[in-house]
């Protein structure tokens, strides 16, 4: 049997961060001669001196230097592989901090989170919704649901959800004003601005904001809605809000061949080397919750 290339490495790093054969001794609970004898065959392994002995301290060669640096970094390591496998089997618990926009953290993942949170009592959640994107680190938050196309490469991303813009309006308005069939009539209709009176589009494969005006405005995403629906002009709105009432016929989609690709729903959270249990578990429970949605099926 070949011989244990990873014997003496603890006993290595605990004397190169104790300075001391005894002290190095006390900390792994063995006694001094096992530390000496563990160095002496490291040594004869490696065909290097790591240590300089004295009858006070022990320092480290320029070799000794190297090794340990290394060998700091395979017990890290070695420490975060014992945690990501202790964390699959672990249950969610302590705080969870989150964001999402209001109306779809209202209507879509709230709903979901507390179901996840009756699966794993020990868990407590604190939901900010905002529709201003929050910074994470800064925030301390631990994940957030985002919409759109991303930002800030800092952090890490899942798929949750596909996401498609439609332009649209109703019938009743199409009779009174006529059905634009190019890019260029936008600017003869009557345009409901949500929160910005920029429009995504595409034309020759080129994606572009286009500016669009109307005499009429609000921040919610309903409330565009609920005027489209009443006639008073054209919307641009995410599929969660127009796909039932596409399919009703209470709204016509329009320049179908100058929507914008579609983009997607998001759970980013801060880099880490692995992610927490409540984390984890949590954006799997939202990504198969989603999918269940009709909104997301066919």
């Amino acid at each position: 049997m070949s011989e244990n290339r990873w014997e003496g490495i603890d006993e290595f790093v605990a004397v190169a961060e104790c300075s001391q054969f005894t002290a190095a001794a006390e900390r792994l609970g063995v006694s001094s001669s096992h530390i000496s004898r563990q160095i002496v065959r490291l040594e004869e392994r490696l065909q290097t001196r790591l240590l300089y002995r004295s009858t006070r301290r022990v320092t480290l060669t320029e070799a000794g230097q190297t090794f340990f640096q290394h060998c700091q970094r395979l017990q890290d390591g070695r420490e975060e592989a014992l945690r990501a496998v202790g964390d699959l089997t672990s249950e969610p618990k302590g705080m969870l901090r989150m964001t999402c926009a209001v109306a779809y953290g209202e209507r879509f993942i709230v709903p979901l989170v507390t179901r996840f949170m009756t699966l794993y009592p020990q868990l407590r959640v604190d939901i900010e919704l905002s529709n201003r994107p929050l910074d994470l680190v800064h925030e301390g938050l631990d994940l957030a649901i985002r919409l759109g196309r991303l930002q800030d490469s800092r952090l890490v991303a899942t798929r949750l959800a596909p996401r498609r813009m439609y332009l649209c309006a109703s019938a009743s308005y199409l009779e009174r004003y006529g059905r634009p069939h190019s890019l260029s009539e936008l600017s003869r209709h009557n345009c409901l601005i949500g929160s910005s009176d920029l429009w995504q589009l595409e034309q020759n494969g080129r994606e572009f904001s286009q500016r669009v005006q109307g005499n009429w405005r609000c921040n919610s995403g309903q409330a565009v809605l609920d005027a489209a629906l009443q006639g008073v002009g054209l919307c641009q709105l995410p599929d969660y809000y127009v796909l039932e009432h596409l399919h009703s016929g209470a709204l016509i989609s329009l320049l179908e061949n100058h929507q914008p690709p579609n983009t997607a729903v998001w759970a980013l959270y801060p880099q880490q080397r692995h992610l927490s249990p409540k984390v984890r578990k949590l954006v799997d429970y939202l990504k198969e919750g989603l999918a269940q949605r009709p909104e997301y099926r066919g």
